[in-house]
């Protein structure tokens, strides 16, 4: 089947290259990612997807049904971006404009070499691997259609609200949108960008929010007041000090780490000793710690200055925003995303990386730097979750935003040749992921 599968991408090929060009061309900001719906919507239609719908979160959905009984195999990207920045770092490039041409890439850390890419704000995030994602059910229709025999579901989700980092899209879709429809999933491929590679899984992530208080007097007068940046002081020293270089190492995702980001204080006027300083913590966790051994740990610190200081208050909990969708469905949110890996003798990776070698690929295994979607597939649901993606991450966020058109080409061949292999495994390849 691997050289139909071959055949049928140099057939779709132009056609998805146009296509991920034309969702970076369209401007999707969390919270306005509408129009990239819409696009998705008829793309998938136009390819032949048994079934297409958009649910009240204005998340995506695309079903092709297999000819044969099967599992439920997910492919997911997300559909919003951040913000271009400075138009000026973009080097001659409209960071809309979607322009193709031969550059100067980074060959998966070797010495740069010459490619076509697209390039774009969302090329590299996700918007390639969403293009490649979605012709990857296409790819499924024409296979069926040449009567190959499928088995399971292939479904394409499409999720907004990624970037903000609390998860309200998948969430959404995962626990309201697909047990409405009578659906489930039991595995994920994520587009999140893997430079071909399999990549297996990611820290967490928790945001804090400590309070120190203290109390104002008038900045001629300080004596009559208590600092609350002074009091602060050791609480920073300690977290710096004391529990980062505590914190846990796993032998495949790394170092926990915690990370002092914003720094502010109230009422903010210069003739007034502040009463309050607020401290943002990054925290980046491992499989084994959760947002409440992350904020025990904190909690600790303050006890104990507690104890050495009556005049030393505290307190921190998990931040949380308001999430309102191009639909106008809101969401408080906490910004809590659980940590995750899967094994590489997990039945599902065995299953992508005996299809990547059938395909003449050679498989490499990676772990994201930062925080994906997955941490509810994988990290909450513990359903098998893999990323494999066209994408390279080095250019996620950043002016240089791009996206190689071989790679996507290549990624297309993999990603129908996962499928057609994990969808015909038994129950090991879909087991509950430990760790």
């Amino acid at each position: 089947m691997i050289s139909a599968i071959k055949e049928i991408t140099d057939e779709l090929y132009p056609n998805m290259v146009a296509f991920g060009q034309k969702l970076v061309q369209t401007p999707s900001i969390s919270g306005t990612e509408g129009k990239l719906a819409n696009l998705d919507l008829a793309e998938m239609e136009k390819l032949g997807y048994d079934e297409v719908f958009r649910d009240t979160h204005g998340n995506v959905v695309g079903l092709v049904k297999g000819t044969e009984p099967g599992p439920i195999i997910m492919y997911n990207s997300h559909m919003d971006h951040v913000s271009p920045g400075d138009i000026t770092n973009w080097q001659g490039y409209d960071p809309y404009g979607g322009q193709i041409d031969v550059c100067q890439v980074d060959n998966q850390n070797k010495q740069p070499d010459e490619a076509e890419c697209i390039h774009g704000r969302g090329a590299s995030d996700v918007k390639c691997g969403e293009a490649v994602q979605i012709y990857t059910g296409g790819l499924l229709v024409k296979l069926r259609e040449k009567g190959y025999p499928i088995k399971g579901t292939f479904m394409f989700t499409g999720v907004v609200q990624e970037e903000p980092a609390e998860m309200v899209g998948m969430l959404h879709l995962v626990d309201k949108t697909l047990p409405e429809k009578g659906l489930s999933y039991d595995a994920m491929v994520s587009s999140e960008a893997t430079s071909l590679k399999v990549y297996c899984g990611h820290r967490g992530r928790v945001e804090m929010l400590i309070t120190v208080y203290g109390r104002t007097s008038h900045g001629s007068a300080p004596w009559l007041g208590i600092n609350a940046i002074y009091k602060a002081i050791p609480l920073i020293t300690g977290i710096k000090d004391k529990l980062y270089p505590s914190l846990p190492t796993d032998s495949d995702l790394g170092q926990a780490s915690v990370s002092l980001n914003i720094i502010e204080c109230s009422p903010g006027a210069l003739s007034i000793v502040p009463d309050r300083c607020m401290l943002s913590l990054d925290r980046r966790t491992l499989p084994g710690e959760t947002a409440a051994s992350a904020m025990a740990q904190i909690q600790e610190i303050i006890d104990d200055l507690a104890t050495k200081d009556p005049e030393f208050k505290a307190d921190v909990v998990v931040k949380s925003a308001v999430e309102t969708s191009y639909t106008g469905l809101s969401y408080e949110a906490a910004k809590d995303m659980n940590p995750w890996k899967i094994s590489k003798d997990h039945g599902f990776v065995r299953a992508a990386t005996a299809a990547l070698e059938s395909a003449g690929q050679t498989v490499n295994y990676g772990y994201w730097d930062f925080g994906t979607d997955a941490s509810k597939t994988c990290g909450i649901d513990r359903k098998p979750t893999i990323g494999y993606s066209p994408m390279q991450e080095q250019y996620a966020h950043t002016p240089y935003d791009k996206c190689r058109t071989d790679f996507m080409k290549t990624a297309l061949v993999g990603n129908a040749a996962i499928y057609i292999n994990a969808a015909v495994q038994g129950k090991e390849a879909f087991a509950k992921v430990e760790w």
